[in-house]
């Protein structure tokens, strides 16, 4: 196997407790990269169509990229995959911390899991061994509860991911946790693990991962660190937090459930300052071996409880609890952070539920009878915090909206779905597309079209290839925007695996990464062209206020323009049969046009 990886994977049945390794195939190095590349590669060859995504056939993966753990600057993702619960196709999450790299020094380049145990359990992989455990003592307790349990009990080369009591009630929402604070947020991976009463992961290790030119990576890192100091000075103070004042009045930012307008509802963006966000700062602290060391820890709360050593607030949440909800009260958003960190909850879609919940409100359509006493009005810090306790714990209207706007307004009724903002089933990440944040002809594609719905981190079309590249690889993706990220990711590639692909090669990498999670979603039904997009996410109609008054975006436009340059059908979405054999993919090939139902080698034309 090729350098950069550890040359193994795992493969977990949690119905009968077996355990199987197999050899990574070089192949799927070469051709997926590794993280969610090989990990949509692996389920679509191995799962049928149709499963139910919380029952015992759908496959749970947590996998790494061959940077992980390497020296490559910004090298500590970790992505876990499944069918997601929450869209009905292809789920994936990442996050940071320190988990991925121990993943590797463990032994192992991924695991995957099937089955659902009787009994509440856990993995340990220990230097190239593995053993499932029993978790009953640890069912029920928070995420903070079970990493400190777990690290105390196997030492400081071990590290942890779990669930919370949301994974363990499989909400819709739940997300899966490490770092005291670092989520695998999106796509609902956390009702997956807790409908396979898989409690945690937990992966210890001395190992090393193997580098080609280890001189040359660590020259590499040099010179892309001294190129980014002033991007690493910026972003080791605030992290992402430093402009969500700004973004709630630029019209970057959603406000009151995508419905409302900065300037014009919250007036008084201050307390959104990025000096709010680490006034009651203890210490910054970073993934493994960042750099950047843009997260932190916070001392114990003054006027709501978190507990010291509770994680500095992202942009995203700051976006979704505060300026959507229009709350400006960094110290109950930080409250709301640290319940849905502990209960294992993702902040995305949590906040986007309460400011639904506060829509609906509003309009009589929920009432204090059954919010059992809480105020809901917008902006009401106490009334945030109540309802995102009750949410997470599945209490109350909180068991209603543990399960997401879309699932929530179908069982509240009365008119709800008229305020239900998502694409597909899952709420939005916090950068409206009406201010093409990320460029004119992929933003709103990028939340429309991308196999997992609703995701800021994510795109879609040609431009997003290197992106997918840089994920499956194991890198951040703020790595992957700041100085030169074609010369880097391909540096580092180089260096770390001893592959030396030109630009043009891995660009092909992310093409096959981005099908392979598309035709997954594809095969289950889901033709993101007929997904459901709430009218406000485009803007119909128009603001008649603010930065974005008389902005509407052309979705139809985006979409088909894409699918033109990713040769792509523009009714059907299904990548052209030429395309499929140009990758190497025949079996896709195979799937999507039969060869006894071709009438050509070549298949339809694109849009044909």
């Amino acid at each position: 196997m090729s350098r950069g990886y550890m040359g193994k994977l795992l493969f977990v049945n949690l119905s009968t407790g077996d355990l199987k390794e197999e050899p990574l195939d070089e192949n799927l190095g070469r051709d997926f990269i590794g993280g969610y590349g090989i990990g949509a590669r692996i389920i679509y060859s191995r799962q049928k169509a149709g499963v139910d995504p919380l029952g015992p056939e759908n496959t749970f993966g947590v996998l790494t990229g061959p940077l992980t753990g390497s020296p490559a600057t910004f090298g500590a993702r970790y992505c876990v995959v499944a069918k997601s619960p929450l869209t009905g196709g292809w789920g994936d999450a990442n996050s940071g911390g320190h988990f991925g790299p121990h993943l590797k020094f463990s032994g192992y380049d991924g695991v995957f899991f099937t089955g659902i145990s009787e009994k509440p359990v856990y993995l340990l992989l220990d230097n190239g061994k593995a053993e499932l455990k029993d978790a009953s003592h640890l069912w029920g307790k928070s995420t903070y509860e079970t990493e400190d349990t777990l690290e105390s009990q196997y030492g400081p080369t071990a590290k942890v991911i779990s669930i919370g009591p949301a994974g363990e009630n499989v909400s819709l929402c739940a997300c899966i946790m490490t770092n005291k604070g670092d989520a695998a947020g999106r796509s609902g991976i956390g009702a997956v693990m807790g409908s396979k009463r898989l409690k945690a992961v937990v992966a210890r290790g001395e190992l090393s991962v193997p580098v080609f030119d280890l001189e040359g990576a660590n020259n590499l890192r040099k010179e892309h660190m001294a190129g980014i100091r002033e991007f690493l000075e910026h972003f080791g103070v605030y992290g992402t937090s430093g402009h969500a004042d700004a973004s709630a009045h630029s019209g970057d930012t959603p406000v009151k459930n995508w419905g409302g307008v900065g300037v014009v509802e919250i007036p008084d963006v201050s307390g959104l300052k990025g000096d709010n966000m680490i006034a009651n700062l203890d210490k910054r602290k970073g993934c493994w071996h960042c750099p950047a060391a843009c997260k932190a820890s916070l001392k114990a709360g003054v006027k709501y409880p978190y507990p010291a050593g509770s994680h500095r607030l992202e942009y995203e949440t700051i976006g979704a609890f505060g300026a959507n909800c229009c709350c400006t009260d960094a110290e109950a958003i930080t409250m709301a952070n640290h319940l849905c960190n502990a209960y294992g909850f993702d902040t995305i879609s949590g906040g986007s539920i309460i400011s639904f919940a506060m829509e609906l409100y509003e309009h009589g359509i929920i009432t204090r009878k059954d919010t059992d006493g809480i105020d809901l009005t917008w902006g009401n810090p106490d009334g945030l915090v109540a309802m995102t306790e009750k949410m997470v714990k599945r209490e109350g209207l909180g068991d209603i909206l543990a399960d997401g706007v879309k699932v929530a307004a179908g069982k509240i009724g009365k008119g709800a779905e008229k305020y239900a903002v998502h694409i597909g089933g899952q709420e939005l990440g916090m950068h409206d597309p009406k201010a093409a944040f990320f460029g004119e002809k992929m933003t709103m594609a990028m939340y429309h079209m991308d196999a997992t719905p609703g995701r800021h981190t994510t795109g879609f079309g040609p431009s997003q290839f290197m992106q997918y590249v840089s994920s499956a690889a194991g890198l951040c993706m703020h790595g992957g925007i700041a100085g030169s990220p074609d010369k880097y990711i391909a540096g580092f590639l180089k260096y770390v695996t001893g592959w030396d692909r030109s630009i043009d090669e891995l660009l092909k990498n992310g093409e096959r990464i981005a099908i392979m999670r598309h035709v997954f979603t594809l095969r289950e039904g889901d033709n993101p062209l007929e997904r459901f997009v709430h009218p406000r996410i485009p803007g119909i109609p128009p603001q008649t206020e603010g930065p974005l008054a008389g902005v509407t975006r052309d979705i139809e436009a985006q979409a088909y323009w894409n699918l033109g340059a990713l040769d792509w059908d523009r009714f059907t979405t299904k990548p052209s049969l030429r395309k499929l054999e140009e990758l190497g993919l025949d079996d896709v090939a195979d799937e999507l046009y039969p060869p006894e139902q071709r009438s050509s080698g070549f298949g339809p034309p694109p849009g044909g």
